[in-house]
């Protein structure tokens, strides 16, 4: 039963969070909001809205495993298995602004993260843990992320961070229909995932950690995924890279930050590593969006093998 729950709140989410960037993003441009405004804050909050549902709620339950696991498991997801297929099925366009800028914003919200957690190297404390204080100061990185969207905004950028909606023909009540509805998808697919996934946990002996870093990390990402892939099957690379940046930069500032405030996250030891793993990933794929502005797909099948080997790691670890 708790599989088939698990299942069912996959579906839920994954639905939800297209009903609700579908709604959100028809009512943001009936007044008037700039599409690239849309698509650099509603589309990647909406596709980012199944790790926030998760983390919250299992900082409520207490899973604090889930919380971290999820953020740095759908990061590591990201970075390997969306830009590894999108590039293999056709090579990704990296925007300048991306590269000198938005890639190295997630670059540091990695590093920051991983500060944060360090309590016991850094501060001699005896756990550690992101505590409230540290969800409010990443949740001011998120305000400062904001900030820069609006500035490229305002100065009309070409380009989105992911596919918008095209159909704005829809009425108001459809609208706030599809994104209230959205919204109460989420939130019950969310809660569904956490203790299914938690059941299945410790029904196998596995750790919550494992869970977040695998199974609920692969789920929550499937947005990314299915958005990436289309674009890059319309011809649209830049936008999967976009999309894949933008994402891991709302994990991070904005799903941590949200989870850590609402209650302190302990941080489990064996998951720094996978932290550092995250960390390195973003590095390579600075240097990878470096070469010429494209990721071609030898550095997508290189990204695909090394997720292969990733997972066959936390595997065996557990």
């Amino acid at each position: 039963m708790a599989y088939i729950l698990l299942i069912i709140g996959f579906v839920l989410l994954i639905k939800g969070a297209d009903y609700f960037v579908q709604g959100a993003s028809n009512i943001a441009v009936k007044l008037n909001v700039s599409p690239l405004l849309v698509g650099l804050t509603i589309v990647a909050l909406g596709t980012s809205s199944p790790e926030a549902t998760v983390a919250i709620l299992a900082a409520l339950d207490g899973s604090a495993g889930v919380v971290l696991g999820n953020v740095i498991g759908s990061n590591i997801v990201n970075m390997t298995v969306v830009v590894g297929l999108t590039a293999v099925i056709a090579p990704l366009t990296v925007q300048s602004e991306t590269v000198r800028k938005e890639i190295p914003f997630a670059l540091l919200g990695a590093v920051v993260m991983m500060v944060l957690m360090m309590d016991t190297f850094l501060q001699d404390s005896p756990s550690n843990a992101i505590t409230r204080g540290d969800g409010i100061i990443i949740l001011l990185f998120f305000l400062i992320f904001l900030y820069y969207v609006f500035e490229m905004a305002r100065k009309n950028r070409s380009g989105t961070v992911a596919e918008a909606p095209t159909d704005y023909g829809e009425p108001w009540w459809k609208n706030i229909l599809f994104t209230l509805g959205g919204l109460a998808a989420i939130i019950i697919g969310g809660e569904m995932v956490v203790s299914s996934a938690t059941e299945i946990a410790l029904a196998l002996g596995m750790s919550e950690a494992l869970v977040g870093l695998t199974i609920v990390a692969v789920g929550t990402s499937l947005p990314e995924i299915m958005t990436s892939v289309t674009a890059a099957l319309k011809g649209k690379g830049d936008m999967a890279i976009g999309n894949v940046v933008g994402s891991n930069i709302f994990n991070i500032f904005f799903v941590t930050g949200t989870a850590a405030t609402v209650s302190s996250i302990a941080a489990e030891s064996k998951l720094f590593l996978d932290g550092f793993v995250m960390v390195g990933l973003t590095v390579l794929l600075l240097i990878f969006s470096r070469t010429h502005f494209s990721i071609g797909r030898r550095e997508g099948a290189f990204m695909l093998v090394a997720y292969t080997a990733y997972l066959t790691y936390i595997i065996i670890r557990n």
